[in-house]
């Protein structure tokens, strides 16, 4: 909104000492990341007490942990504080109309909303299992539906790849290096010298002619499965103090770093790699979002304030899932997001071992001899003995390290 404000002031030459600062990504995105905390600082206590008269306390189930029953009665639903400390500096310091932008912000609304609903139906309603498990599922895909369809349909969503035989940085005319933009459903592969993969190749059966005219067939379920696998997995994540938005701000704050390199010409040009027209703008989506977590964790690390319930935990894994597949990093998620998915495979691990143990050995058997003492992993390490804070910090160190892995890959290939 205020970069329109610049436009116009100048576009009628009004010059105000300053302003000319809100053409620059960089300035914006710092002064959203600042507002989104404040924000989140300030009004999350008054959210937090809100919540807390209203009554939408946590209702903890007995699982014999440590602490537990202390958590009973903790506001929930704070997801809200980051969804409003997020969309105000949002609105405020970004192109709007940027498809970019508006896919974000349809995923935060959207995920927020079926988190609200399973929330509001545990709380209000009482019904302890909140939204029924398909209509989650008929949610995320949905929401994967329609970022698979823009992707593949907007002609706004292009890429610019860099000609082979360009020999050098040219700082004052870095387009020169790259070949025209094109619309095609490519991801960057880690790793890998010649680090793209295009989702058509999949049909190597047909000519290239239909692989292109069939490409949808393979990208778009491809989309819907990444969101909901990654939402499910934040969900999952999200089950002791500060985990799930510790581990988050280390997720988006990489992928924040790749917004910007791949929407920037010459940091494309300088790494070698593809340049994404209009992309810089999601970096201020990304410091923001970031801001507002932090503002959030402030309030719900040990002993949490707030828990930001699926309200919050299937929003961030939805935007984070967004956010990789529009960057065309999406093949990064198994690293970048390995915490989530660690979390994910013990409780399917769990499931599969102790149904197999049953069916083979009886089910006193299969009762005794767990896999894990209890799942998600985060649980079975608090039966170990282990401190909520002890984890929390050490997945989040963990989440340095792989988040680490995925920017060497810039320059690994």
């Amino acid at each position: 909104m205020l970069y329109y404000l610049y436009e116009y002031l100048t576009n009628h030459g009004i010059d105000i000492p300053g302003l000319h600062l809100l053409k620059y990504i960089s300035f914006r995105a710092a002064m959203a990341v600042l507002l989104s905390l404040v924000i989140a600082l300030v009004y999350g206590k008054r959210i937090i007490n809100f919540l807390r008269n209203k009554q939408m306390g946590e209702l903890v189930r007995d699982l014999g942990l440590q602490g537990q029953k202390q958590k009973e009665g903790t506001p929930t639903m704070g997801g809200f504080i980051i969804i409003f400390a997020t969309i105000i500096p949002v609105l405020l310091f970004t192109r709007i109309t940027n498809v970019y932008i508006v896919l974000l912000l349809v995923s935060m609304v959207w995920m927020g909303a079926i988190g609200f609903i399973d929330d509001y139906l545990k709380k209000i309603k009482k019904n302890k299992d909140g939204l029924s498990g398909i209509f989650k599922i008929i949610g995320q895909v949905g929401l994967g539906l329609i970022v698979g369809v823009t992707m593949y349909f907007h002609p706004d969503i292009t890429i610019k790849r860099k000609y082979a035989d360009a020999q050098f940085v040219n700082r004052n005319n870095a387009a020169q290096n790259f070949a025209p933009a094109q619309k095609e459903t490519i991801s960057t592969v880690p790793f890998m010298k010649n680090n793209e993969f295009d989702y058509s190749k999949i049909l190597f059966w047909m000519n290239e002619e239909q692989q292109n005219e069939w490409a949808w067939v393979v990208f778009i379920p491809l989309v819907i499965f990444i969101v909901t696998a990654v939402s499910n997995g934040a969900n999952i994540t999200d089950g002791i103090d500060g985990l799930a938005s510790g581990t988050s701000v280390v997720i988006l704050g990489t992928l924040a770093l790749f917004a910007y390199l791949s929407g920037n010409i010459i940091f494309a040009d300088y790494l070698n790699i593809m340049f994404l027209p209009n992309m810089g703008e999601t970096t201020i989506f990304a410091v923001a979002l970031i801001g507002a977590t932090i503002g959030f964790f402030w309030y719900n690390t040990y002993p949490a304030q707030v828990f930001m319930g699926d309200t919050g935990s299937l929003m961030l894994g939805g935007v984070i899932a967004v956010l990789a597949i529009i960057l065309r990093k999406e093949l990064l998620i198994p690293v970048l997001c390995g915490i989530f998915l660690i979390e994910n495979l013990s409780v399917m691990l769990q499931v599969a071992v102790f149904k197999y143990r049953k069916r083979k050995y009886g089910i006193e058997y299969a009762q005794n001899n767990r896999l894990f003492k209890m799942s998600p992993l985060h649980h079975h390490y608090q039966l170990d003995g282990f401190h909520e804070s002890k984890i929390v910090n050490r997945m989040i160190i963990l989440g340095v390290m792989l988040a680490i892995i995925c920017l060497i890959t810039l320059k690994i290939r």
